[in-house]
């Protein structure tokens, strides 16, 4: 059934241990760009072991302690931008699982990233970036820290794979390097295959064509967005990294609906959250439910 809910807000997930400064001022300077309000939400998760005689106590002591993160990021949201509609939520769960019920209302999720290992992201109860990516039915922007900023030519790259999923991420990447007054870089990464069965020469054209195809189009609706592409050689994850040591962001496109997060997130996605040098966005191959 296609979710009818109406999409006005930017959601930022809050960690109690690591407020994300730079997520936060991503999602005041998207809310307001967008002219969308922003909910800020705080999730307890459930305490391990069962049930003890001083549960009662240590639940109210996490409750508190969100409510003094919420209280924070609220200040800080307020020394960025005095007037932008704000709503904050604490609730009980796992914080990847609670941003994901919440992603039916939100246009996108913003959350901070601790680069965690592999088996954090698998155990953690603080696992939230590479969830969320995989699960939410909306873009989720993960801010690592600390952001670089300060490009001369502001630009954003979008990864294109000629699936479904990149286009949807070339249609939010347009859409967002318009908001930002930047340009586009569209790039689709070729890995040389380690044994060639066909013209390889025939190979990069063909790419070069469906890379052309895929932002046909945009250039008229979006004028004023300068967009390039290119097909390059080598490891995606590595080329996406490199591309973005120089991007405001990279957009990728996100396939699947179901398995382990990681696996459902893909493993270029999942190498480029962990090795990019700017904000990523993962974009849903539907964004509207």
């Amino acid at each position: 059934m296609k979710n009818t809910a109406v999409r006005n807000e930017v959601l930022v997930g809050i960690d109690p241990r690591e407020q994300s400064v730079p997520a936060l001022a991503w999602a005041v300077d998207e809310a307001v760009r967008r002219r969308l309000s922003l909910r800020l939400v705080m999730a307890v998760p459930p305490l391990p072991g069962g049930q003890h005689i001083d549960t009662p106590w240590r639940r109210t002591m996490l409750r508190a302690q969100g409510e003094d993160a919420l209280s924070e990021a609220v200040a800080t949201v307020r020394a960025l931008h005095a007037k932008v509609p704000l709503t904050t939520e604490l609730l009980d769960g796992m914080p990847s699982a609670v941003l994901c019920q919440k992603a039916a209302q939100a246009q996108m999720i913003v959350v901070g990233s601790r680069r965690l290992t592999r088996p954090e992201e698998l155990f953690s109860a603080g696992s939230v970036a590479v969830p969320v990516s995989a699960q939410a039915d909306c873009p989720v922007v993960v801010v690592r820290e600390p952001e670089h900023a300060g490009e001369r030519h502001p630009h954003l790259v979008v990864g294109v794979d000629g699936s479904e999923s990149s286009r949807a991420a070339v249609e939010f990447a347009v859409e967002e390097a318009a908001l930002h007054g930047a340009a586009l870089r569209a790039v689709w990464v070729w890995r040389r295959p380690v044994v060639s069965f066909g013209d390889e020469a025939a190979g990069l054209e063909e790419r070069r064509r469906i890379l052309s195809e895929t932002v046909a189009g945009w250039a008229d609706k979006y004028p004023d967005v300068q967009i390039t592409h290119e097909v390059l050689r080598g490891h995606p994850v590595e080329q996406l990294a490199l591309a973005s040591v120089s991007a405001l962001v990279v957009v990728v496109g996100r396939q699947g609906r179901g398995g382990y997060s990681g696996m459902r997130l893909g493993s270029v996605v999942h190498g480029l959250l962990h090795r990019a040098e700017c904000p990523v966005i993962t974009v849903p191959e539907s964004r509207h439910g």
